[in-house]
């Protein structure tokens, strides 16, 4: 696509110049990063993208800006076009470079052996997927479920509450590989219709209603993915739906005040704010406090967007003042439903010297605890 037909394809000369998009934006604390002007500049030299502009590998795909944008014009969409159109040209920085050749080769950002994806099974009930076997549900992964060692504790527990439940689950095994949704925030949308071509031809091959460890994965398949078939739930959606049915009851009281972050993926880009609070609820003890920034205002990890593979610009990170925002509250624990969430949490907390004052959690870890 030309540079040209980004005014109109994304409703440009919509944008009145009111600087709602920068004003909202929670990097500019730090980046460069000025939609308002960008957006002026490309509609006024008739779409050339001059310089550059490394600024846009700082977004994060957060959503805030569109969230907030009174005439609604598709920045996301801009971004995403326009990094598109630069890493056309070559320029993409190496590090999303690398992890854009290694979903290509091994089906994940990190590089790691296919043969690998599903090791975190062992122990556990979960079966893979072939012919004559059944599960009443498929668990699709996120690449940092199933490799990162944080990120797989979260996943084994929530396998494990399952279990507790006499849910009969199913993965797609080795088969199984990236979702793209982050590819495609980086502008790679042929390696992102190859990715879902193939989990789409999987998915529809088992007819089986689909469970997702992450809310990027879960946004894929809902709003970006074309022929997939199943059903598609995050999980915080289904264990929600559990507790509704009366299948998800607590024997074990954790007596905690805990605070919830809403993940971008799952709660400004798919409105899931309910279903999360939901679970917490209904575990007997549990505390539950808001923070000032929640729901639709929710503060971003800066995880989405290709951002765990790219360091972005110096400064506080917006996770290390998430930590401090629950700690503002009271927590004893901070509780997400995303692995990237978790994995920028964990960190952050160790950065401001938290640990001890403040435990990070997933949703799953913590309804183990009540079972």
């Amino acid at each position: 696509m030309a540079l040209a037909d980004f005014i109109s394809k994304f409703d440009l000369r919509l944008c009145m110049q009111c600087g709602v998009c920068t004003g909202s934006c929670p990097l500019t604390i730090r980046s460069s990063l000025n939609m308002r002007r960008l957006i002026n500049e490309f509609v006024m030299d008739g779409g050339k993208l001059t310089g550059e502009h490394p600024e846009l590998w700082d977004c994060t795909t957060c959503l805030t800006c569109r969230s907030r944008c009174p005439r609604g014009v598709e920045i996301l969409d801009l971004i995403t076009g326009l990094r598109s159109s630069i890493l056309e040209a070559g320029r993409v920085p190496p590090t999303l470079r690398d992890a854009l050749e290694n979903v290509y080769k091994h089906g994940n950002p990190w590089g790691k052996s296919r043969a690998k994806r599903v090791e975190w099974i062992s122990g556990l009930k979960i079966k893979k997927l072939e012919e004559g076997v059944k599960a009443d549900n498929v668990l699709f992964t996120c690449c940092a479920s199933a490799y990162d060692t944080r990120a797989q504790k979260a996943t084994i527990a929530l396998v494990q509450s399952l279990e507790k439940l006499n849910v009969n689950l199913g993965t797609l095994g080795e088969a199984e590989t990236c979702c793209g949704n982050e590819v495609y925030n980086m502008g790679e949308t042929g390696l992102f219709e190859l990715l879902s071509e193939e989990n789409a031809d999987r998915l529809n091959k088992y007819e089986v209603p689909v469970i997702t460890t992450s809310p990027h994965c879960y946004n894929a398949f809902k709003n970006r993915y074309k022929g997939i078939k199943p059903a598609v739930q995050h999980y915080a959606q289904y264990l929600a739906k559990l507790v509704d049915e009366d299948k998800l009851k607590f024997n074990k009281r954790v007596e905690v005040i805990v605070t919830y972050h809403d993940p971008c993926y799952l709660g400004r880009h798919n409105n899931v704010y309910d279903e999360p609070r939901k679970v917490i609820e209904s575990i007997p003890g549990v505390k539950l406090v808001e923070m000032d920034r929640n729901m639709r205002r929710s503060l971003c990890c800066e995880g989405g967007g290709g951002r765990m593979w790219y360091e972005g610009p110096p400064g506080t990170r917006l996770s290390e003042l998430r930590i401090l925002e629950a700690l503002d509250v009271n927590a004893n624990i901070l509780i997400t439903t995303c692995p990237f969430c978790l994995a920028n949490f964990e960190d952050a907390v160790k950065t401001v010297g938290k640990e001890e004052q403040l435990k990070v959690m997933d949703l799953a870890e913590l309804v183990i605890q009540a079972l």
